[in-house]
């Protein structure tokens, strides 16, 4: 129970961290997210809604709101899926590349910051035992 409890806690006190961290930077965590994971995508920083979905696990209804409030900043643009006529892909706009670009640096000091109390040592021990309990769970989206 003092794990369970403990990992918990620090859900909710990392949560509220970034989220105030994200909201200095005009950005929602899952905005932040979404641009990173189309970053990871490599050139041309697109991917499908259901490949976001995935990455995000979320419905698919919420992706979609997801999206659309991100394209209506400017962020982030559907484009005509090539390979798929039924699919559309969604794509890094100039303005969603340079906001990922300016806040990748912040954003790993940030979480440095949150970990100082941790040597290196021990957060490789950390994130090592957590992987393993997240796969032990059926979380595949080990990044």
């Amino acid at each position: 129970m003092g794990i369970v409890g403990r990992v918990s806690r620090l859900s909710r006190l990392l949560d509220l961290r970034l989220k105030d961290f994200f909201a200095e930077h005009g950005l929602e965590r899952w905005e932040f997210d979404v641009l990173a994971t189309l970053r990871r995508s490599g050139p041309p920083y697109e991917l499908t809604a259901g490949a976001l979905n995935r990455a995000a696990m979320i419905t698919s209804g919420a992706i979609t709101n997801r999206i659309d409030r991100m394209a209506k900043r400017g962020l982030v643009e559907r484009v005509p899926d090539e390979e798929d006529r039924r699919s559309v892909r969604v794509r890094l706009t100039e303005r969603g590349w340079k906001t990922i670009e300016e806040l990748v640096g912040p954003h790993t000091e940030n979480e440095a910051l949150l970990l100082a109390a941790l040597g290196p040592d021990e957060r490789d021990r950390l994130a090592a035992m957590l992987r393993d309990l997240l796969e032990s769970l059926g979380d595949t989206s080990l990044e």
